[in-house]
């Protein structure tokens, strides 16, 4: 199963959720899914931004090797699931062809449609990169829940 997450520029919080999903699906061992990361206006080839390097390193997450890339049509097609960040980024991968596997990484977490964003850290200091951290550390266990429930099932 490809899974994507999506942000704005591909530098902080998309490439960290794709981080902490691979720890969760390690330690699981669902080692089925596939996870990337991209941005709706990611600059190819930029790395991580320092806050999400330096929070990476205290809770074990390497982004030493990440480079952004650009969301495109292509990366939503080959996309089992689009977990997104924010509204405007679930309305781009639906242009995109996403719709119907596209969604708020809030709401896929707790099945819900309460459409709350995930904070953006991009310009704060280490405390708000920790404070999202903790907030996609959360969220990320709970939709891991879910794919490992649903895949039980099937």
């Amino acid at each position: 199963m490809v899974i994507l997450f999506v942000c704005t520029g591909n530098t902080c919080r998309s490439p960290i959720a794709a981080a902490i999903a691979r720890r969760e699906a390690e330690e699981r061992g669902l080692g089925h899914l596939d996870l990337g990361s991209a941005g709706t206006s990611a600059v190819d080839g930029q790395p991580a931004s320092d806050g999400a390097l330096l929070v990476g390193i205290e809770r074990q997450l390497d982004l030493a090797e990440h480079r952004a890339r650009q969301l495109t049509p292509e990366l939503v097609e080959l996309a089992d699931l689009v977990l997104v960040m924010g509204h405007h980024h679930l309305e781009r991968v639906e242009a995109l062809g996403g719709a119907g596997k596209a969604y708020l990484l809030t709401d896929y977490a707790t099945r819900s449609t309460d459409g709350r964003p995930v904070t953006d850290p991009f310009g704060g200091d280490l405390d708000a990169y920790r404070a999202t951290v903790d907030e996609l550390e959360a969220e990320i266990q709970r939709a891991v829940d879910r794919l490992a429930t649903e895949r039980a099932a099937n």
